[in-house]
Order: C-alpha cells, then structure tokens, then sequence
C-alpha cells in the first residue's frame, strides 16, 4: 500500500493543521489540562482519516480484451438503460458504482484505446445516489474508443462531499486498460455507459474491485 500523489497538498495541510493546534494546546491553563491530550487525539484522528483516505493499493489489474473492467472501488447502485443526450445522443446502458469514503478514491480506465473526448462539466452537489446527479452534478465525461469494440463513456461525478474531481484525459492519447485515469476526493460515484450489446456481469449492490472486477463483456 502507498500514498497516492494527490493526497500530498491534503497530508501537508493537515500536519500544518495538527502541530498549529497543539501547539496552541500547550498554552492553555493547566485546570484545562484535558484540551493537550484532546488536541493530540482530534490531530491524529484527521491524520489517520487522511492517509487512509489517500491510499494507493498494491493490485494486479485484470487484463480483458472483451471485458470492461470496473473503473473504482465501491458499490453498484445503478444498472439500467438511459438515452444518453452529451454524447451517445441514443440509449445506452448504465452502470454506476458509488463510492464511500473508506473507499480507495482512484479511477481506472476500464478498456484500452484512444480518449477521443474529454470534458468537464460545472454543476451541482447533489448526494452521489440521487438519480439526478449523472446529469445535474459537477462531472468529467470520458469517451474511450477501442478499435475492437468501439467506445465507451466515463463519468466521474462529485457529490455532496466530494468536491474536487482530478482528471488525466487528454483527447488523442493511447490509453491501457487497468491505467490511471483520476482521482475524486472524498467520495462520490462512477458511471459506464456501454452500448446495450454488451452483456452486464454485475448485480445491484455488488461490491466492485477498480481494476479486477469485470463489470461487462462484449457479445462475441
């Protein structure tokens, strides 16, 4: 297990946080003696929320030519077919994975191919499970394109914690199943939308592995 890059601005944060705050501690009164150990508790509890928050895991990602592999840790809350109005402009099926915040917060790509859209969307904070926020939340769009099997949409979507989504897509670039593709912080969700020919190997509240669980495979 590692620390993940972008969780650093957050780690020195909260250190400068910690020692600011304890520091502070050593000038109270002393009949206020329980404000110390206090300080050092709450500054290790938010220290320890922040590592784990910010772990990179140790994991062999699946290698699946016909197979779509999940794009983050967390659960399956959505699977239902939708028209899809930012860029299908046509019905699609959707997967959605929700992710809480114990989860591991990086996403995946979950097929090789080229990135041939990538687009940031302004929005709102609606809680990750509202139906809604796949259209009306702050999001990041993705579209890769395999030359076998043709393409895909990711979405990223903040929630009402999550406010700060990272995305590495550059329209163009070759991109390998399994590779890094962002990072959300602080929990929210995840949608596929795959074409309706593929067969769907996921349940609802199914827990999903980013990088080994496989969420469809395309019909041979």
């Amino acid at each position: 297990m590692k620390f993940h890059k972008e969780g650093y601005p957050s780690l020195a944060l909260t250190i400068a946080i910690s020692l600011a705050l304890i520091s502070l501690a050593y000038f109270v009164p002393g009949e206020f003696w329980i404000i110390k150990p206090l300080a050092i508790l709450i500054s290790a509890f938010i220290l320890i929320v922040i590592i784990q928050f910010f772990r990179k895991p140790n994991r062999r990602m699946l290698q699946m030519a016909d197979g779509i592999i999940a794009p983050a840790d967390g659960k399956v809350v959505v699977i239902e077919e939708v028209h899809d109005e930012e860029y299908f402009k046509a019905k699609v099926r959707q997967v959605s994975i929700f992710m809480s915040p114990i989860n591991i917060h990086i996403n995946w790509y979950p097929i090789s191919g080229e990135v041939v859209y990538s687009q940031y969307h302004k929005g709102k904070y609606l809680v990750a499970w509202d139906p809604k926020s796949s259209t009306d939340n702050e999001r990041h769009s993705i579209v890769v394109k395999n030359p076998e099997h043709g393409e895909i949409l990711i979405k990223q979507i903040a929630g009402a914690v999550a406010r700060r989504i990272v995305n590495y897509a550059k329209v163009g670039e070759q991109v390998g199943q399994g590779e890094e593709l962002g990072f959300i912080k602080f929990g929210s969700r995840v949608d596929l939308l795959v074409p309706l020919e593929v067969d769907i190997n996921v349940v609802l509240e199914q827990v999903s592995s980013g990088g080994q669980t496989v969420v469809g495979t395309y019909s041979k």
